[in-house]
């Protein structure tokens, strides 16, 4: 297992563009492509009636004006209304499919990538920082759909513009389209230079902008840890200087980016005063009278902010690629981590479980060169009861999260009625072994809908009887509503045993042949432990179970009791056995 990233570490995140994620960024246009040919067909014609305009303004100046043909006049000026306002709901229709094509794509994007987060396995989790992984599918995944909805169109826009700009200049005037040319690319040529300085401190914003994300969601799920030890000042503090890192950062970029103004504006003076130049040298030379007039001077003024403007935002829009190709990095690193726990090709189903586990020489280490367990082995008979006790990082939850392939053993093999459970599917594997944790994880929703989590077909009478076995009707009926009682984010209102309670009956309800409990009783009051003991007698019965729990009470009944320590079981034996032996199990007891 990696080292984990933390809020205090940038992320390492690539700078360069790689073209390479934007043609398999492709594959998600292609559902669309019918919707994109019409974006472009529509394109093409906005283009036409932007720089149809200048032409119509160059025909009044020149001739209408001359001959005062009013007819004519109107006429035109009718056209350019035209032009302009088929120019106006063209870029409507083309802003419109564009973000109903850009928010596809982005949807499926978004939907591949929480579809492989419930499929990666936990090391994964493990070495990141909730927050970064948050902000991979909401704030990356929005600038990403930003960037299909707004940017794609724009820039396919301006290289349409900036083409048919071109043609229109030097089919009209050469030494005028070449002044427009010559000031135009310098101006370009800047604006690059300061989207180059941009993008490494656009990259950086990003990773403390990553940290401070990281920090918040720490400190949201940590809120009553923080205000019992007195934290608030201190993590404040840390958000404070967190916080100052980014705002620093940003103020550089506003720094640099605001130099893009000016610079625009001196080589668009420039370029305007260097037409009016030569118009008027031209006007004044026998052989170039007629080759320039007013009309051809007020059209090229028009077609210089046309083509410049467009080369401006083309550069800026490749600072945007940089951005969103980091993005795209980011996104589909994810989707493409692999996927270590999996099925395998023909997996078979795990059926009519009868209960019989058995580790033979297992050995497993959550990092390269350092084993938690080394050659264990353990043979369970079916319906036996097994306790594991022992030192806090022994293994005795790593025991139980192999059995559930939560992480894969790296020798050795698991069994379950002879079967080993790599060549099972992991759906069925989890059907036949319920886990119930030490913090009971409650949805939002109504009761009987989180105690429904587990089997969806259940009917309402199912979850009520699974309800009363466990005695959590008890709790359920002091609502008003009862089952259909809506429960908050975290399950907020109820204690810890009564969210303890509701995991025990969603287990029960899903009745697994085999069943984990690991610490599963920490939580509870003693009251509601002998009610949930007399409950768990019932449940286990004929079960295979695995008991993880430092209350004497929880264990002492076990069929087997398992001392874990230095890699392997220590102790083995009853209750009454291991207390006679007056061994580790002993000193842990009294």
């Amino acid at each position: 297992m990696a080292k984990r990233n933390t809020f205090y570490q940038d992320e390492d995140i690539k700078t360069k563009i790689d073209l390479k994620q934007f043609k398999r960024t492709l594959s998600y246009i292609l559902p669309f492509r019918k919707i994109f040919a019409f974006v472009c067909v529509l394109m093409i014609f906005s283009s036409l009636t932007s720089v149809l305009i200048p032409v119509i303004l160059k025909r009044i100046i020149n001739v209408t004006a001359l001959t005062k043909d009013m007819k004519e006049f109107v006429f035109l000026i009718s056209g350019a209304v035209f032009l302009t306002a088929t120019g106006i709901i063209f870029s409507f229709l083309q802003q419109t499919l564009m973000g109903k094509l850009g928010h596809g794509v982005i949807a499926n994007i978004r939907h591949d990538i929480f579809k492989h987060l419930q499929e990666l396995p936990f090391e994964y989790f493990d070495n990141r920082p909730d927050g970064k992984i948050v902000v991979r599918v909401t704030d990356y995944i929005n600038d990403l759909a930003n960037f299909f909805s707004n940017f794609v169109l724009q820039f396919l826009v301006y290289v349409v513009m900036i083409v048919m700009v071109l043609g229109f200049m030097f089919s009209t005037n050469v030494p005028l389209a070449l002044v427009v040319v010559g000031f135009s690319i310098p101006m370009v040529i800047c604006v690059v230079l300061l989207r180059k300085c941009l993008k490494p401190m656009f990259q950086r914003l990003r990773k403390k902008n990553s940290n401070r994300n990281a920090f918040l969601v720490e400190s949201l799920m940590g809120e009553k840890i923080i205000k019992n030890c007195n934290r608030s000042e201190i993590n404040l503090n840390i958000l404070k200087k967190i916080h100052t890192l980014c705002y620093k950062q940003w103020q550089h970029i506003v720094a640099v980016n605001e130099l893009n103004t000016p610079c625009v504006e001196i080589f668009w003076s420039l370029g305007m005063f260097s037409l009016f130049g030569v118009a008027f040298y031209s006007m004044g030379s026998n052989a170039c009278i007629n080759l320039i007039s007013a009309g051809t001077v007020v059209a090229f003024i028009s077609y210089m902010g046309i083509f410049s403007t467009p080369l401006t935002q083309i550069a800026q829009l490749i600072q945007q690629l940089a951005q969103v190709t980091s993005n795209l990095e980011q996104v589909f690193d994810t989707i493409d981590y692999p996927v270590s726990i999996k099925d395998r090709e023909n997996a078979s189903e795990l059926k009519n479980v009868k209960g019989k586990v058995d580790f033979d020489n297992v050995t497993f280490g959550y990092e390269n060169g350092t084993n938690i367990l080394e050659n264990f082995n353990l043979h369970v008979k079916s319906g036996e009861t097994i306790a594991l006790v022992g030192p806090t990082g022994a293994g005795k939850t790593t025991v139980l999260n192999m059995l559930t392939r939560f992480y894969d053993i790296q020798k050795g093999t698991i069994t379950i009625d002879d079967v080993n459970i790599k060549d099972v599917t992991l759906k069925s594997l989890r059907r036949e072994v319920g886990v119930l944790m030490q913090d009971p994880f409650v949805f939002k929703g109504t009761i009987l809908e989180n105690i429904r989590y587990g089997k969806p077909d259940a009917t309402d009478e199912e979850c009520k009887q699974a309800a009363r076995k466990i005695h959590a009707e008890d709790f359920i009926l002091k609502f008003k509503d009862g089952y259909m009682h809506e429960l908050e984010e975290k399950g907020q209102g109820l204690s810890a045993g009564e969210k303890q309670l509701l995991s025990f009956t969603r287990i029960i309800l899903k009745n697994p042949s085999v069943i984990i409990l690991d610490e599963a009783t920490s939580s509870i009051d003693t009251e509601t432990e002998l009610l949930i003991q007399q409950a768990l007698t019932e449940i286990i019965k004929g079960r295979t179970s695995f008991i993880v729990a430092h209350r004497l009470s929880t264990i002492k009944n076990a069929d087997r009791i398992l001392y874990i320590s230095n890699k392997n079981i220590a102790e083995e034996g009853t209750h009454e056995e291991l207390m006679k032996q007056k061994g580790l199990y002993y000193n842990l007891t009294v």
